[in-house]
């Protein structure tokens, strides 16, 4: 069930090729909302508009803005050339994308000739806000390498909602985005977490690919109730494809939730029962009690066994990610807040790097 009320655009705040931020009112109130132009028209001041206002209603964190469903003033819309393949199916929002690897394409072929990502590392996050600290840390280490991000369908669904991907790709640290799943907007779209690691490997010519879902994510507090299980499933895959998946364990010290303390209980069920396979995983060294913490909870859920661990320094990393001028914030924390969260996630691009020199 949604909540929907109608609107009058006030002023257009910000104006991109794929999206919009927008300033309505409501009932006489001054709301901000969100336009996606895959989904509606463009807008113009004084315009009437119909909004999906569920999740502020909710007071929710993540996904809490007004979104357009149409343009009251204006809604026919017409379908453009080429693509046939539909995300967000069977439902009123269902748009029609033209797929990497659909008959029509041009790379149709490569997928079917495809044999292996031949050792590529391949870095399995569980929350968008991991995204920045990889991919600054991985370029620092090598200005050279070729970032593509994977964005699959675990949280937010338009790539276009993300402001860390905007200012990533703008300062050229990631080169290519693809959107798999029901997830949209990347510069390849492909059905499946599978054809959308061949697709950066064949097609975008990756060193590192980087795949996690979008901003936000579900939690449940039961053990399964997760969206980031698909973690364990994305390095099964990997595996499959004949890559190397280095998995990032979600750590903190700064969460007050008990099942959040040093490894998530997240990290933990996936990397002991979600994933059949061995993922590459790096552990900070904090020099401090924090490390006992995590060594303790390591060995007790026989993660040592299964996995490839390997620890870290972190004393270099603290020092890069302090100067780093993209925003970071994870849960609402920042930096500063939650060093041990982004440093565990820089430390795979560390990590990743080690790997391809040592091929």
């Amino acid at each position: 069930m949604m909540s929907i009320k109608i609107g009058t655009v006030e002023k257009i705040i910000k104006d991109k090729d794929h999206i919009s931020e927008l300033l309505v009112k409501i009932n006489n109130e001054d709301c901000k909302a969100v336009l996606y132009k895959e989904l509606t028209n463009n807008v113009a001041v004084g315009d009437r508009v119909l909004l999906n206002t569920t999740a502020v209603e909710l007071s929710l964190g993540t996904g809490g803005n007004h979104f357009v469903i149409c343009n009251l003033e204006d809604c026919e819309r017409n379908l453009r050339p080429g693509g046939h393949i539909m995300k967000l199916r069977y439902t009123p929002y269902q748009l029609k994308v033209f797929a990497a690897e659909e008959q029509d394409s041009e790379y149709h072929d490569l997928f079917n000739q495809f044999k292996s990502l031949n050792k590529t590392p391949v870095i399995i996050g569980t929350l968008h806000s991991m995204l920045v600290p990889i991919s600054f840390m991985a370029k620092h280490l090598d200005n050279q390498l070729k970032i593509v991000y994977i964005m699959t369908d675990g949280a937010a669904l338009p790539i276009n909602l993300s402001k860390a991907v905007d200012s990533l790709k703008n300062k050229k640290i990631i080169e290519k985005t693809i959107t798999v799943g029901n997830s949209f907007g990347g510069d390849l779209e492909c059905v499946n977490i599978y054809n959308g690691l061949i697709a950066a490997k064949e097609i975008e010519k990756a060193d590192l690919i980087v795949v996690t879902m979008g901003p936000g994510i579900t939690g449940t507090g039961t053990k399964y109730g997760f969206t980031g299980v698909e973690q364990g499933q994305i390095i099964d895959a990997v595996n499959t494809l004949g890559g190397i998946p280095v998995a990032i364990p979600r750590i903190s010290f700064a969460d007050k939730r008990k099942r959040h303390r040093g490894i998530s209980h997240h990290s933990i069920t996936v990397l002991k029962e979600i994933c059949k396979t061995k993922a590459y995983i790096p552990i900070p060294k904090f020099n401090n009690g924090n490390d006992n913490v995590l060594i303790n909870q390591l060995l007790e859920n026989n993660i040592d066994k299964k996995h490839e661990i390997k620890y870290y320094n972190v004393e270099y990393i603290d020092e890069v990610l302090s100067a780093c001028p993209f925003n970071m914030r994870s849960m609402g924390r920042n930096y500063m807040e939650d060093r041990e969260y982004f440093i565990t996630a820089a430390l795979s691009s560390k990590m990743a790097i080690d790997l391809i020199q040592n091929q």
